[in-house]
């Protein structure tokens, strides 16, 4: 039943609004008209172009009655705010156009609680009245038109009373007491203006919070709960706006993007009709007396494809009507120009190679208006391979000196260019012998416990000797240990920390062991020397022992 008197409600609601709405939509299809219809015309600032509901100013109050609905979000047990319908009532103060303080007041009937009975949810009538009072800023999106959109935060304290269970008799009837809580809302709205000081509220939704006492922990709580309202919005004071002017006869001009063009381009087209009436529907045509035109509103394209060189004109027409003043005209000139020929760079890499290597010719074409390119190539002395924007000259065969490489494009139209790059041949050098060279070394004074071991910085040094060898894969090293003058068991150091080198080398670096030597030196030191062995060259191992 309870339900059924909130739809009841709902209904009336929107059948006493409906005369409303329908004035509203009468009145959006024609343009607002000042009240004070015998001002003169003259004395008042020109809007152009002709614009509905232009110009109109902020009322310092408005007041605003209405429905309103709460319902919580979700519906959660023991939440007194679950289905409220009621009415709300406000009135703004406002500071300028945008700016405004509103104090806010509804007042709320519960009709069902949602109750947590024996473990299972269930869904009571109930009897309960709740009330806000509520303040803040508004900040209202004013334009010229009817529609006004808003957004507005208000706090302030809701008040509700004692929840009673519909038909119940006995204790536990009032599952939810009379309480006084702090509240919250955030949101907005939209207005539709019916005339200067009254408009239609169609929609306000707000987040409401608020913080009342849950009855299943007797705690406080938070509910975030969502109030929907709709009413009627009365406006007093404010600027009234300048009269609407009247309507002078209809002008238009046209341009055109860009003014100057190549054939096949697509110009952009573009109209500016002024003191068109909102009224009537404009009729706009295109026409020229090159290419052609395409679109049939204040834009259009035109088509230059296949047109030739040369200046040529834009022709536009706006029409409302048969009357003089509701017709009009524009020219704009437009410009078809000439292709321009391609250029073209050409550049070799290596620009000297040996005879029978070969060098890379790069082409570089560059058409002004973008044009498909072909590329060919021909050379002095040797052979050139290649279509498109790089070549290969081959100098097999060619002699020893200049060979000149020219590089050719050649555009759709016809059009074309050259450039030209040297590469050099030079007799192939002789070979040198391959030499072993001394690489890092390590030392081993800085740990007196252990001696013979490798430390961070020796191996920050053999990191480097295997990256030789990695980047050198038929190379080998010879690892050399060293032993200070009078250092006991000097020998045996020596050999250990040549070995412990070899061990990081092929456990740390994965070097293969067949790649490294390793020898027992007798120069005065805690060291062990590197030695890389190119493939090809030797080492010379005087006065070095070979550790088996």
């Amino acid at each position: 039943m309870r339900v059924s008197s909130r739809i009841i409600t709902t209904a009336a609601v929107a059948v006493l609004l409906m005369p409303t709405l329908l004035l509203c939509a009468a009145e959006t299809a024609k343009p607002i008209a000042n009240d004070d219809q015998a001002s003169s015309a003259a004395s008042q600032p020109t809007a152009m172009p002709y614009t509905n509901g232009m110009n109109r100013g902020a009322p310092k109050v408005e007041l605003f009655l209405g429905y309103s609905y709460l319902h919580a979000m979700p519906a959660s047990d023991e939440n007194r705010m679950v289905w409220l319908n009621g009415g709300s009532a406000s009135i703004a103060f406002n500071f300028n156009r945008y700016l405004g303080l509103v104090g806010d007041f509804g007042g709320f009937a519960d009709s069902e609680v949602k109750l947590n009975v024996g473990g299972s949810s269930s869904v009571v009538d109930s009897d309960g009245k709740a009330y806000t009072y509520l303040v803040g800023p508004r900040v209202s999106f004013r334009n010229h038109t009817r529609l006004t959109p808003f957004v507005q935060a208000l706090f302030g304290g809701m008040h509700a009373s004692e929840v009673l269970l519909s038909n119940c008799t006995g204790g536990g009837c009032t599952p939810l007491p009379k309480e006084n809580k702090f509240a919250m809302t955030a949101g907005g709205g939209l207005d539709i203006g019916v005339s200067r000081h009254v408009a239609i509220r169609l929609v306000q939704a707000e987040y409401l919070m608020t913080s009342f006492k849950n009855l299943g922990t007797g705690a406080d709580a938070r509910q975030n709960d969502m109030r929907l309202s709709s009413g009627i919005v009365f406006r007093f004071g404010g600027n009234r706006g300048p009269r609407m002017p009247e309507l002078g006869p209809l002008s238009y001009s046209c341009s055109v993007t860009p003014s100057a063009a190549y054939p096949g381009d697509v110009i952009a087209v573009s109209g500016t009709a002024l003191n068109l009436n909102p009224a009537k529907t404009a009729v706009y045509t295109w026409s020229a007396d090159g290419g052609t035109v395409v679109g049939s509103s204040d834009t259009a394209k035109i088509d230059t494809a296949n047109l030739a060189p040369g200046t040529y004109t834009l022709k536009g027409h706006v029409s409302e009507g048969d009357k003089p003043g509701e017709n009009a005209d524009c020219t704009a000139p437009y410009v078809v120009k000439t292709y321009e020929p391609p250029t073209v760079s050409c550049s070799s890499s290596p620009v000297t190679v040996f005879s029978g290597d070969s060098s890379t010719i790069t082409a570089t074409g560059v058409s002004p208006q973008n044009r498909p390119l072909t590329y060919s190539y021909n050379a002095t002395s040797g052979t050139v391979n290649g279509t498109d924007a790089t070549a290969i000259l081959s100098t097999t065969g060619a002699a020893i000196g200049p060979v000149i490489v020219t590089c050719n494009v050649l555009d759709d139209k016809g059009q074309t260019a050259s450039g030209a790059t040297t590469v050099t041949v030079a007799a192939p050098p002789v070979a040198a012998k391959p030499m072993s060279s001394e690489l890092c070394a390590l030392h081993f004074e800085r740990d007196a416990r252990r001696p013979s071991r490798v430390d961070n910085e020796g191996k920050a040094c053999l990191d480097q000797v295997a990256l030789n060898l990695q980047q050198n894969a038929d190379a080998k090293v010879a690892l050399v240990g060293n032993a200070a003058s009078g250092e006991k068991g000097g020998k045996k150091l020596a050999t250990e920390r040549a070995v412990n080198t070899r061990v990081y080398l092929v456990k740390e670096k994965g070097i293969d062991s067949s790649r490294i030597a390793v020898y027992t030196g007798s120069q005065d030191g805690k060291t062990v020397s590197t030695t890389l062995i190119p493939a090809g060259a030797t080492f010379d191992p005087t006065g070095d022992t070979l550790v088996p």
